[in-house]
């Protein structure tokens, strides 16, 4: 029978000094239950903006430790299905998101899940697009909060962190200690007002070790190719470094040089936004799926 963790495991920043709360073999496939990022706080209409405590908003459900995984190895994580609540919401305000400077008080919207659409309004409705915002594994130092990302992972804010995607992380501690939540029913890329449809659901993974394998930030395997995902202070640094990442990987695994590596993937390649809200920005770089395909290339 498969493993479940309950939503009740709950974590707020990601750290090598958490207690597991489940233990698991590579290979295995569990399903987590998570809250939604603002910890079910609000549900309601009549529950006020105002009392809502700010110490609880993204929250993961873990930590899960994968035995096996050390230092130095690759964490493998397959998105087998995402399950999520029939109703989520979203709010912004001041000084949140792109456009705090113009808002004066905080607002909320609650919307429906319906045959797989969010009901926005009388008369807007648009397609779900299931993603997971925070997912991660412990830090080698300090603890991180869940609603800051790095190379560990955490809060991305990642549209393409969907069912059917492989995320590859970077153990730094023993157990890998993998942490999840913050899903989304519905995100644009950017995050732009600081949330998406926030919502509670469920996750089906299935989690392996790669052992020896050095990565230096998350990498994500999915249906358009293979993509480079890095957090920094500010854009700028951001993309350059998820570009360096994927060039690197061609010139690793290729008889590209540099150069060619670098005229390509300005021909081919994409440098994509993830999110512009969180305390560092997140940005991926795309290496096509025709490109691997023609190198025969497979990360794991």
């Amino acid at each position: 029978m498969m493993k479940k963790l309950s939503a009740d495991n709950t974590v707020f920043s990601f750290s090598k000094d958490h207690e597991p709360v489940m233990f698991i073999d590579s290979g295995e496939t569990i399903e987590v239950e998570t809250v939604d990022g603002l910890s079910n706080q609000i549900r309601k209409e009549s529950d006020m903006i105002d009392s809502l405590d700010w110490d609880k908003v993204n929250p993961a459900t873990g930590p899960i430790f994968v035995n096996g995984a050390e230092k130095g190895d690759t964490l493998k994580v397959t998105i087998e299905k995402i399950n999520i609540d029939t109703q989520g919401v979203l709010l912004t305000g001041p000084e949140i998101g792109m456009l705090g400077d113009k808002l004066t008080e905080m607002t909320k919207k609650i919307v429906q899940i319906k045959d797989d659409k969010v009901i926005f309004n009388e008369k807007l409705s648009f397609p779900i697009t299931k993603m997971i915002g925070v997912i991660g594994v412990a830090p080698e130092q300090d603890e991180i909060p869940c609603g800051t990302p790095d190379s560990h992972g955490g809060n991305m804010d990642t549209t393409i962190i969907k069912e059917e995607s492989v995320v590859y992380f970077p153990v730094r501690t023993d157990g890998a200690l993998l942490c999840l939540g913050d899903f989304h029913g519905a995100m644009g890329d950017g995050e732009i007002c600081g949330t998406g449809v926030e919502i509670a659901g469920s996750a089906v993974l299935k989690v392996e070790v790669i052992k020896d394998n050095v990565i230096e930030h998350p990498i994500v395997k999915y249906d358009e190719g293979l993509s480079f995902i890095v957090s920094k202070e500010t854009l700028d640094e951001s993309v350059k470094e998820a570009t360096k990442q994927a060039v690197h990987y061609l010139t690793k695994n290729t008889d590209l040089e540099l150069d060619e590596a670098a005229m390509l993937l300005s021909a081919v390649g994409q440098a994509q936004i993830s999110q512009v809200v969180d305390p560092l920005m997140t940005t991926r770089f795309l290496i096509p799926q025709f490109v691997l395909d023609t190198y025969d290339l497979n990360f794991y």
